[in-house]
């Protein structure tokens, strides 16, 4: 039975396909997910401190101009897609180059310190991130059925990575209190190596997704893995009946019943979850985990990004592809995520704060919280996939208008409310 599995998963596939695939993926949130990865340092120099988390969440949604710039585009003045791809990795690894040099740097802007050139920065590698939601994943859709897993696992490898090397980094340890000057202050051990270095590290596989991309578009052999599709225009293309006979995985999917109620109810669903996941977690984590200490919020944010690609390793695997089985594995999710929003809510004081158990209790959720919420977004994706392009266009539409929503209901509660307390180490 394994291995009856393994040849469903792995056989009749060109690895060469695969790999530039994986690649491809990893080259759209890679910038954005190496940001987080370096916050558990980032907070401590930056001048916006804990709320630091809050302005990425509010640039990211900002970055949503990329989408609609893109739609508005392939109604108006239709521009290959390829053309559009090929812009944003450039503009990824242009920002990728500079960040390394120039993050730390600030502007006194509205009597204060401001991160404006990071914030830049966030705002470009965002726009990358953003408009592939509604470009990469439905170009994607032109392969084979396949392929569009692999390519998924590629986008979860793009916080896999910098995860890995966020750990091999460590962030030098918890803060120590010190008497400078007669004034109590927290001292931050040095981590192994730099953010720039970690930066430089990024920014060269930012370099290799936009090569993966260039031979994908051009090998001839990568082309004859498409399926029989009629593209119209840009993602806006139509898959033939004869496509089905040479490509398993989409019999798997077209036998899910999914009626008009609930596909649409799918859409809102993708909208709720990305509020959540994508902008009201990303900003409460740091109240929720910090007061256990800055090991105990390097490991929540460095695990939970490594539960994006194991959970969609994990599901492909898993036959089972339905509006019940995602129902089930939500019932699962709300738990985790409860207890997650619970922990910041009770900051500075959360539960079990002096309590090794508290710490692993606090990353344990917030992991299971991201992994869930991906193995969801991914089966929720799949069963979309065969109503063609414009349903992938729908999901990533879907997604950022979840994604917006939270991060003006987050940046509003952690900035304007006195709901989320910062913890003073010191």
């Amino acid at each position: 039975m394994v291995i009856s599995t393994l040849e469903r998963v792995f056989g009749n596939r060109n690895a060469l396909v695969d790999v530039l695939a994986v690649f491809f993926g990893i080259g759209s949130w890679i910038g954005i997910n190496s940001l987080w990865v370096q916050l558990p340092l980032l907070v401590n120099v930056l001048p916006e401190f804990w709320n630091l988390a809050s302005y990425l969440v509010i640039i990211i949604q900002i970055a949503n101009i990329g989408p609609l710039a893109y739609t508005l585009t392939q109604k108006y003045c239709p521009i290959a897609d390829n053309i559009i791809i090929y812009a944003l990795l450039a503009i990824g690894v242009i920002s990728g180059g500079l960040i390394p040099f120039f993050y730390d740097i600030t502007v006194y802007f509205l009597s204060t310190d401001r991160s404006l050139v990071f914030f830049i920065f966030t705002f470009c590698f965002a726009l990358v991130g953003c408009t592939s939601s509604v470009l990469f994943m439905p170009y994607f859709g032109r392969f084979r059925g396949i392929y569009l897993i692999t390519y998924l696992i590629g986008e979860g490898l793009s916080g896999l990575v910098p995860s890995i090397l966020g750990l091999i980094q460590g962030v030098g340890g918890n803060a120590q209190c010190k008497v400078i000057d007669d004034d109590i202050v927290p001292f931050y051990p040095l981590p192994r190596f730099s953010t720039q270095t970690f930066f430089l590290i990024i920014f060269s596989l930012l370099v290799a997704s936009l090569l993966a991309f260039i031979l994908l578009d051009r090998l001839k052999s990568v082309r004859d893995e498409y399926a029989n599709v009629k593209i119209l225009n840009g993602n806006n293309y139509q898959y033939d009946d004869t496509s089905m006979t040479s490509d398993p995985a989409p019999k798997e999917i077209e036998s899910v019943d999914l009626s008009t109620i609930n596909y649409r109810c799918l859409l809102v669903y993708i909208g709720i979850l990305c509020m959540f996941v994508n902008a009201i977690v990303p900003s409460i984590m740091p109240f929720s985990t910090l007061p256990y200490g800055n090991v105990t919020y390097h490991l929540a944010i460095t695990l939970s990004l490594m539960a994006n690609p194991i959970a969609c390793f994990i599901a492909m695997f898993v036959k089972k592809n339905s509006v019940n089985h995602i129902f089930i594995i939500s019932i699962i999710f709300v738990p985790f995520l409860s207890y997650a929003i619970t922990t910041a809510v009770l900051s500075p004081a959360p539960p079990l704060t002096e309590n090794t158990f508290g710490e692993f209790l606090v990353i344990t959720s917030w992991t299971l919280v991201i992994g869930l919420a991906s193995y969801i977004r991914l089966k929720i994706t799949t069963m979309f996939r065969l109503r063609g392009g414009k349903s992938l266009v729908w999901i990533g539409i879907w997604t950022q208008i979840g994604s917006f929503v939270g991060s003006i209901i987050s940046f509003t509660l952690t900035n304007y409310t006195g709901i989320f307390v910062s913890f003073q180490p010191c």
